[in-house]
């Protein structure tokens, strides 16, 4: 007899049905009303292939076998980790005689929060979906991934393909019932390790930040090298490169002309390509690093999973350093560019320096920019003019004449001649009121008072929002003081943002007046023909009313009739 076992009825307690189990096979005798015994023949079927991989148990072929290693720096005490790892699972998988050997895929210098731009990672992910790899196998949880999302993920697109992991520091083995409980518990222990270590990064990179310490990517970073205790040291050759490109954009040029110049002559862009672009010097003229400052916390990251960057707009603190290293270009004159760059502002208006003569000839009409235009273009008559951009806007055209560029310049070089003259009498006013009418110690001094009364201003409102989050409080009340000390720190705010741009403005209008008079006093002689460092030195712009009557403006404020 085998064994018995017994079903009973939980209302009358009477036996529903007795098993007798012979082996593999079993006799279910299920009672009836009448008590009437009915026999059932039952036998279990063993299972002869692995749930996974449908491979029959007596399959003796050998599983295709992968490794992955990862470390998360490229610091030399890495570089061996990394080498060992892949030295290590190598020499382990091909020791086995029932592994075949596929690969060791490796990622090296790269972080474990996502899987973007784990190049050998999604590349073994990719072979073992494909039907190259049955097994791979890993240090530990957290080399494999430190996001508990893309871990899972993962791990269960291969699990469907019939590929197992195995973890080998937590001895989990992705095809064992326990083995995707056990893998949520350490991948979300791995994760909350990656967000606590980018936390203390984060602290320690904002102490620094308040400490006034400066760094900057040298190796894409132009005139400037890392000194013996990590501060900007000056680059003297790159430098030269730096002043180069605020020279000719004080000059008038565009960054666009500027990069066209600079690949032109061979010079090698911050990042060691041969092709400059726009943006890149603009990048150089705006970056106030130059003049020996710093801004730090410009950008911020996000997420510590994404490693997603953003522009500080004001979430996160910021920190101005005066004179944290040597500057390359004078205060002056960055700040005279940041004006220049202020005025060809994106606009229906704006200035162009793509010529000589971009945004330097007025239409005395509708005040627009006269540009170039070309005339007959497919014959033998083709000739270039400069006129009113919008000449012909609108119901009412303006009257004002075009101009050839010998034109231009033969009215240029009278107006210097007949400025020459007067020469002596003009420098010698300029000396005497420069220093009285460009003083901004009184706006700088009020700069400084708002400045700090605007910091006091916003830790009352950071204040008000915590007391209010800490405990119960009237909430019209706390809307009211609200509404008044945010009312205030606007106020304060455009306040020093018009104190700002006057002092700013005044402080370009003598950088202005300086290049005039050097370009002035360097011309001793009357000018014979056109020269283009004087036009930009000189000149502000040139209004033309009409043939008769063209005036030329001049950077001190001087008006000639030509």
């Amino acid at each position: 007899m085998g064994l018995i076992g017994k079903t009973i009825c939980r209302h009358c307690g009477r036996a529903k049905a007795e098993t007798v189990i012979h082996g593999d096979s079993s006799l279910v005798y299920e009672v009836k009303e009448g008590d009437e015994a009915v026999a059932k023949h039952v036998v279990t079927i063993p299972a002869t292939k692995t749930r996974f991989t449908s491979d029959s148990f007596g399959n003796l072929k050998k599983r295709r076998v992968a490794a992955y290693a990862r470390v998360s720096t490229d610091h030399e005490e890495q570089q061996s980790s990394y080498e060992a790892q892949v030295d290590y699972y190598t020499n382990y998988i091909n020791s086995r005689d029932d592994w075949e050997f596929v690969s060791v895929y490796a990622d090296e210098g790269i972080t474990g929060c996502n899987t973007k731009k784990r190049d050998g990672f999604n590349k073994m992910v990719k072979d073992a979906l494909a039907g190259r790899i049955d097994l791979i196998i890993t240090k530990s949880v957290s080399r494999f991934a430190r996001n508990t999302v893309d871990s899972l993920t993962n791990i269960r697109r291969l699990k469907e393909n019939g590929v197992e992991c195995y973890f080998e520091k937590e001895n989990i083995w992705t095809f064992d019932g326990r083995g995707e409980l056990l893998l949520t518990i350490m991948s979300s222990l791995a994760q909350e390790e990656s967000r606590s270590i980018s936390q203390n990064c984060t602290w320690g990179q904002r102490k620094r930040f308040a400490d006034g310490r400066v760094t900057v990517p040298f190796k894409r970073f132009l005139g400037y090298d890392r000194g013996e205790d990590g501060s900007l040291v000056v680059n003297e050759n790159q430098a030269k490169t730096v002043r180069r490109i605020y020279g000719l954009f004080l000059q008038g040029h565009s960054p666009y002309a500027i990069a066209r110049i600079l690949t032109a002559d061979g010079i090698p862009s911050p990042g060691g390509k041969k092709t400059w672009a726009s943006g890149t010097v603009k990048s150089i003229l705006t970056n106030e690093k130059y003049k020996g400052d710093a801004l730090l916390q410009k950008v911020y990251t996000v997420d510590f999973l994404s490693k997603k960057k953003k522009v500080n707009e004001g979430e996160v603190p910021q920190y101005y350093v005066e004179g944290s290293h040597q500057a390359i270009i004078p205060p002056k004159e960055f700040d005279e560019v940041q004006e220049q760059m202020a005025v060809r502002c994106q606009a229906k208006n704006r200035q162009s320096c793509v010529s000589t003569f971009s945004s330097r000839i007025k239409c005395g009409d509708c005040g627009s920019w006269y540009g170039s235009k070309v005339w007959h273009s497919a014959s033998k008559y083709r000739k270039t003019v400069w006129q009113c951009n919008h000449k012909f806007d609108g119901r009412k055209k303006c009257t004002t004449p075009s101009f050839d560029e010998e034109k231009i310049k033969e009215l240029f070089v009278k107006a210097v001649n007949i400025l020459l003259a007067e020469k002596g009498e003009i420098v010698e006013n300029f000396n005497v009121i420069m220093d009285s009418f460009f003083d901004v110690r009184s706006l700088e001094t009020e700069q400084s008072q708002l400045q700090e009364e605007l910091h006091a201003a916003a830790g009352l409102v950071q204040q008000c929002i915590k007391e209010n989050a800490r405990a119960l409080t009237d909430q019209t009340e706390y809307q009211k003081r609200y509404d008044g000390l945010a009312k205030r720190l606007e106020s304060m705010q455009e306040r020093l943002d018009e104190v700002s741009r006057a002092v700013a403005e005044k402080q370009a209008h003598r950088e202005k007046i300086g290049i005039f008079l050097a370009g002035l006093q360097k011309q001793e002689d009357l000018v014979t023909g056109f020269d283009e460092d004087l036009w930009y030195s000189l000149m502000d712009y040139m209004t033309v009313f009409n043939k008769e009557d063209v005036r030329i403006t001049f950077k001190d404020g001087t008006e000639i009739s030509v």
